[in-house]
């Protein structure tokens, strides 16, 4: 028996039927389908296509966790905790601190440029002096928990925080002595030939320095850290001898300076790149100085740093340890560099955590420098 054929248009009618029971049925039997389901008629169909409603005008916007400020209001909204070596403490610029100019003291300056920065700006915190002559910065960090410990007087209030430190790691001090006291035409190589000895030293010292930055970011992660580099001592085209020092002598400490600058900037550009890139509060700068006495150098008619200083003759010669540091002027030079970095900023957008700013109330600072 032969089957009719059925028209055409009666097929197309009992297949959208079928297909709209079943839709159907899935909507009904799985509820959670059912916003899907509909959107796909809506789709096929151009029918039961519900209007959403806008979003309220009034809707509330999550606030950024971070706070975006200026670079002098993010280096101001609280405490200021200087760190670092003699350079930072102020030795050979005078007007020493009560307790500090003895015999294996700090010799922290009034004339140094921590204290005239305080002065320059107003923090909502207090200052954490604390850079100490012959500091060292691996002893930095075995000091933490000690009554010495410069990184223990970093809070989580601390917006900014200047470090100088590296010299005495390099051993700079034993470097210059071996090169001053000497007899120039017997011992014509004792001052460069104390290079590779000293390449060593800022080899290992990347790592340290890597470390201490990351300490001090851990301990005020919203803070605005600013290192200091090291100023070169001598002209760049010296004229003649320096006491024992060769014009050669001269040249190679200046670029052994020059290179240690580079190395610390370095580390410190790497350190906030980091940050950037990553979204994160506060900042690591870096503040050249290598310059600042440039004029000013310790053959100049008014240097800005101490010349050679002997003293206790009646033992042999030795080089005092205010030698090659800077005078009053030399700190306040060393302050103008380091305000015109306060004031400039990284060159990026900084940030504060927007909880740390609100806790930073005046009983609260007030409590943590107690």
């Amino acid at each position: 028996m032969r089957i009719p054929e059925l028209p055409r248009r009666t097929w197309v009618l009992g297949s959208l039927a079928v297909s709209l029971v079943l839709a159907c049925v899935i909507v009904i039997a799985v509820p959670v389908t059912r916003t899907g389901m509909l959107g796909l008629w809506c789709e096929v169909t151009g029918r039961g296509c519900a209007e959403q409603p806008p979003p309220p005008d009034d809707a509330p916007e999550v606030p950024d966790w971070r706070v975006e400020m200026s670079p002098v209001d993010a280096a101001t909204w609280g405490h200021y905790v200087a760190l670092g070596d003699s350079y930072s403490s102020g030795d050979g610029a005078g007007d020493y601190l009560p307790g500090t100019a003895k015999s294996g003291g700090c010799w922290r300056s009034a004339n140094a440029y921590p204290q005239r920065i305080l002065s320059a700006y107003d923090f909502a915190g207090d200052l954490g002096f604390v850079a100490c002559s012959s500091q060292k910065g691996r002893a930095m960090l075995k000091e933490v928990g000690s009554a010495d410990s410069q990184l223990d007087r970093i809070t989580p209030h601390t917006s900014l925080i200047t470090l100088g430190v590296g010299g005495n790691d390099l051993g700079f001090t034993p470097v210059l002595r071996t090169c001053m006291v000497r007899l120039p035409l017997v011992e014509a190589d004792a001052c460069t030939g104390q290079e590779k000895d000293v390449e060593k030293r800022m080899e290992k010292f990347k790592a340290t320095f890597d470390d201490l930055l990351a300490e001090i970011r851990d301990r005020a992660p919203d803070a605005r850290v600013v290192v200091l580099g090291y100023p070169r001592l001598f002209p760049a085209k010296p004229q003649g001898m320096y006491y024992t020092l060769t014009v050669g002598d001269q040249k190679w400490l200046n670029d052994t300076i020059k290179r240690f600058n580079l190395q610390l900037e370095n580390a410190v550009n790497r350190a906030d790149a980091e940050i950037a890139d990553e979204s994160q509060v506060g900042s690591v700068e870096f503040v050249d100085i290598y310059t600042v006495f440039k004029g000013h150098e310790v053959d100049a008619e008014e240097p800005w740093l101490n010349g050679v200083l002997i003293r206790d003759l009646s033992e042999g010669i030795k080089v005092d340890r205010s030698t090659f540091h800077p005078t009053a002027a030399g700190q306040a030079a060393f302050t103008d560099r380091v305000a015109e970095r306060i004031a400039s900023g990284p060159g990026r957008a900084l940030y504060v955590t927007r909880d740390t700013l609100d806790n930073a109330d005046p009983d609260v600072l007030v409590a943590e420098v107690e």
